[in-house]
This record gives structure tokens, sequence and C-alpha cells, in this order.
């Protein structure tokens, strides 16, 4: 008895396994055309970002970033990329590097117009148009929609920090191709200025 009920089972899983396959369709990963820009020696790169780290030291009362990861100029305005790796659905900014891009987004838009955006990404294939990161933009950190917690708010024992905690939830969720095309929508936005 235990054998039929055995060669049932088996039996069915099989046909609920093959009628699965059958119903799933395969995914095409599209492929971005070639990088505009690209790095040519990675470790030349990195040595100098590492060397930048020793400028500002502690006792220092000057803070502050090591760099802006993308900078895009065209007749005088800017759009601004600050990409953060995810880690446990929360991205970390440094108080000092907020303030400082807050700061310089005022600033550039009394004289000139800046979009600055703050994008969290997992381990991702760029080069893949349809991946997804999470995006905000300086103004809807300047109004609130992005809460500033220096803590925690599920738990993790971190005490108050010198960091702003952004979780992903608040964030929205676009594509690569998508965060182009705002790249792009901008640049034609400053054609016309």
């Amino acid at each position: 008895m235990s054998n039929e009920t055995t060669d049932l089972i088996d039996t069915l899983y099989e046909k609920d396994n093959s009628a699965q396959h059958q119903h799933i369709s395969p995914q095409i990963i599209r492929k971005s055309p070639r990088a505009k820009y690209q790095i040519f020696d990675e470790s030349e790169f990195t040595r100098g970002r590492e060397v930048l780290g020793d400028l500002i030291v502690h006792g220092m009362i000057a803070s502050g970033g090591t760099d802006i990861d993308w900078l895009i100029e065209h007749k005088g305005s800017f759009v601004i990329l600050e990409f953060k790796g995810f880690h446990n659905d929360k991205i970390n900014i440094a108080k000092g590097q907020m303030i400082a891009y807050e700061k310089l987004h005022e600033k550039l838009n009394q004289a000139t117009k800046c979009y600055l955006y703050v994008v969290g990404c997992d381990d991702i294939d760029f080069s893949n148009p349809d991946s997804s990161i999470w995006v905000f933009e300086m103004n809807q950190w300047k109004a609130g929609a992005i809460p500033k917690n220096t803590t925690d708010i599920y738990g993790d024992n971190s005490d108050r920090q010198n960091k702003f905690i952004v979780y992903r939830e608040y964030m929205d969720e676009i594509s690569v191709e998508k965060l182009r095309d705002l790249v792009d929508s901008h640049w034609k936005e400053f054609e016309k200025n």
C-alpha cells in the first residue's frame, strides 16, 4: 500500500512539476550598450580613493566625504548621483556628507539648476537596463518625505550615530533604464535654458 501511495505521489509531483515548467517562460536579460566611461586601472583608482581617506582625520574640525560618485554638468546646470549600497534594506549616509550635499544643492539652485539623487542599490549589474535601483531626490529629503533617522527604527543595536539611516521602503524603485531616461530628461531640460 505504501508503494502505491509513493508511486501516486511521485506521479502527481512529476505532472505538477512538468506543468509548472511549461508555464514559466524563459527570462531574457537585456544588455546595455557599451559603457561611455570606463575605469582603466581599477587598482590605481581604488588606491587614489584610499589615500584621500587619510586626508581628514579624527581631531580635525572639518568633515565631509571623499568624492561625488557621478557629476553631470550641462550648460551650467547639474545632475549629481550619490550611490549607496543596501545592507539589511537600509543605506547609511554620513551626516557630514549629507549636510554638504544639502548646501551644495541649495547653492547650485540659487544660481542655476541642480538635481541631486541618492541611489540605493544591491549588488547589481548596471549593464542590465532592467535591474532595480531605489532613489530619492534632494527635494524629497528637504521636504521631509524621507525620514531623517539617526538610529535604527527596527531595533538594531546601533545607538545614535553620526550618520543618517534611510530605509529602502521610503525610496522609489526604478530600473537602471529609467534612471538613464531621468538623467537624459534633465539634460534636455538644461538644453532649453
